[in-house]
Order: structure tokens, then C-alpha cells, then sequence
């Protein structure tokens, strides 16, 4: 089983989780009321995978690793377009975006591109806890291995920019990920999020 970025992973035991520096106070009790970690950008080693704990608010975010034989429950954001969750849910009635996701898997669809949602609202679509609100926005992830043609980048952001929640899309491009927006501006060079620290490229599917 290949596990990305942007994969949650269900985590019943603290002590299963490796730290290198001390634990804030408040992980345990997240973990505990939130029992899934999501797989971030950074290096692995000896077979550990790096995942990180959300808090309540942005600056509660806790780095960490997992040894890879404890993800025995890996959700991905494309699992969540496929399995649809959204349709089973009344929070749909009361958060835009989730409720806009109907509207984001027919893009996608039309434009062939495999997708998924992230952030709270991926979270919460794989926990089953409410961890969006009204106020949400909706984060996405694109993944295309293979170079997107600005164009078709172009038109996904335009189509994206009529719904009545901000969107913010990053694209994984197997060297690491970029922002679509920004990559649809066609500028001679662009932010690359990888594992090792952020870079200025000129091609993201390069590196270069």
C-alpha cells in the first residue's frame, strides 16, 4: 500500500506514534477525541512514515512519525471523491462547502482529473467527527503525475472561482506539490512544497 501526502491514518494509541521533541499537553486529548493523523511533507526513516496531529486552532499542529506495520487504516482523498461521504451527511444542509462537493466531483470528472478533499473538511468526511464549520473553506488536492496544461489549469480555476466558497487547490505532482492557482498564472517560476523544504522552480514536474 502506497501512503501519500495528504492520507489520514487512524491512530488509536498515542504510544504508537514516534516524537523526537516533547508532546504538547494537548495531543493527547486531541488524539484521543480525534483518533487520525495525516500524512505530511517531510522525510521518513527506518520505516516510519511522517504524520502530523491537528489541534483546534492552526498553530496546534504537532509533527511526528508512525511506524508504517500501525497504518492499518489509511483513507485517502481520493477514496473520499469515490465513496462520495458527503451525500450521507446532513452537515451538507449547513456547511457550503460541503455541501459544494456535488458541484467539485462533476468538474472533475469532465476534466479527467483524480482528486479528493483535504483539510477539516477531508477530515471530517473520513472521521465522522464535525471538524468543519460555515466559515470552512474547502481544501483540495489534485493529483497528476504527468504535466497539466496551464490551460486546463486556467479553466479549473475559473470554474472553481463560481462557487460560493473559497477553494484552494494544491496539485501533487509526484516531485511535490504547487498551487493551482499559481501554476495557472503561468509564471516563470513557481513555489514547490517537497519533503525536503520549499523551492523556486520553473517546471514543478521536474524539480528544475
Amino acid at each position: 500500500m502506497e501512503i501519500k501526502t495528504h492520507d489520514l491514518i487512524r491512530v488509536d494509541d498515542l504510544s504508537k506514534l514516534v516524537c523526537l521533541t516533547d508532546v504538547p499537553q494537548w495531543v493527547g486529548g486531541e488524539l484521543a477525541a480525534k483518533p487520525f493523523v495525516v500524512v505530511r511533507r517531510a522525510a521518513g526513516f527506518e520505516g516510519r512514515i511522517p504524520v502530523g496531529i491537528r489541534g483546534e486552532t492552526r498553530s496546534q499542529r504537532f509533527g511526528c512519525f508512525l511506524p508504517v506495520e500501525e497504518c492499518s487504516i489509511v483513507i485517502s482523498p481520493e477514496q473520499l471523491a469515490e465513496e462520495k461521504p458527503w451525500k450521507k451527511t446532513d452537515r451538507r444542509l449547513s456547511i457550503v462547502a460541503i455541501e459544494v462537493l456535488d458541484r467539485v466531483d462533476e468538474l472533475m470528472a469532465s476534466e479527467e482529473m483524480a482528486w479528493g478533499p483535504t483539510g477539516s473538511v477531508g477530515f471530517e468526511l473520513a472521521s465522522g467527527l464535525d471538524t468543519a464549520h460555515s466559515g470552512s473553506d474547502l481544501d483540495l488536492v489534485i493529483r497528476c503525475d504527468q504535466t497539466l496544461p496551464v490551460e486546463k489549469a486556467k479553466r479549473l480555476i475559473q470554474e472553481l472561482s463560481q462557487f460560493p466558497v473559497h477553494i484552494d487547490v494544491q496539485v501533487e505532482t509526484g516531485k511535490g506539490s504547487c498551487s493551482l492557482a499559481e501554476y495557472s498564472r503561468g509564471q516563470e517560476s513557481l513555489l514547490l512544497k517537497t519533503e525536503n523544504g520549499p523551492m523556486l522552480v520553473k517546471d514543478p514536474w521536474s524539480e528544475h
